[in-house]
Order: structure tokens, then C-alpha cells, then sequence
């Protein structure tokens, strides 16, 4: 895959499917967009509410389901940030927060399927 500015991206199907697990398969990229929108949604209003966050991960996973010809779809995607704040006073509204990007991220709002946010956050050296 190209776009202009990035590097390429290689790109394959599935194993599943006679693809390669060394490339990106489209419903990887699919899932990796949904928690890089949330995510800088998130961090972007934690940012404006004054939130510090030291450190952010997420462990996006999907269920699929196949429908007989060939063909599927996702049904379901769950996001597992894990998120870590600089200070214990800001636990409760960074966690408050996860609700609000689903509501303003364009790529949540264009699937047709439930995604949902599991998030944890912790303390910086707690």
C-alpha cells in the first residue's frame, strides 16, 4: 500500500488464507485504525482536560465471522488501552475519558459493528 508522505506498507491476506504473517493483513490494519483513532482522540482530550499521560498501549482484538461463501465480517471489535497518568488525581476522569473519542472518531463511526473500550489505567510508579 502507498500513499503519498508515508513509507509503503506491505500489505497480504491473512494465513488463513494463504497470506503472510510478516505483513499486515487488511483486517489488522482494520482493527490498528480503530485504536490509533481512539487513542488520539483520547489523548487529545486528556491533553485539554489537563490529564498527564506517561504512557499509552493498546491490545486491539476483533471477532469475525465467516458466512459460508468465502466471506465475513467482524461482528464485534474491543479496545484494551492501557493507559498510565502521572498523578493518582487523575485516575477517575482518565478513565471518564475513554467514552467521549468513540463518539468524535471517524473510523468507530464508520463500521457497521459494536466496538467497545476496556480500558485500564494505572499510575506512573505505582
Amino acid at each position: 500500500m502507498r500513499a503519498e508522505g508515508p513509507p509503503p506498507l506491505p500489505g497480504t491476506a491473512d494465513p488463513a488464507f494463504r497470506g503472510t504473517a510478516d505483513r499486515w493483513n487488511p483486517e489488522q490494519l482494520l482493527l490498528a485504525s480503530l485504536a490509533q483513532c481512539h487513542m488520539l482522540t483520547y489523548l487529545a482530550l486528556c491533553a485539554l482536560g489537563g490529564v498527564v499521560v506517561t504512557g499509552y498501549t493498546d491490545d486491539a482484538d476483533g471477532t469475525m465471522t465467516e458466512d459460508g461463501s468465502g466471506g465475513g465480517r467482524f461482528t464485534e471489535a474491543v479496545l484494551h488501552p492501557r493507559v498510565e497518568v502521572a498523578s493518582a488525581d487523575d485516575v477517575a476522569r482518565a478513565q471518564e475519558l475513554h467514552a467521549e473519542p468513540h463518539k468524535k472518531c471517524f473510523i468507530a463511526n464508520s463500521v457497521n459493528f459494536p466496538v467497545r473500550h476496556e480500558p485500564v489505567v494505572t499510575v506512573r510508579g505505582a
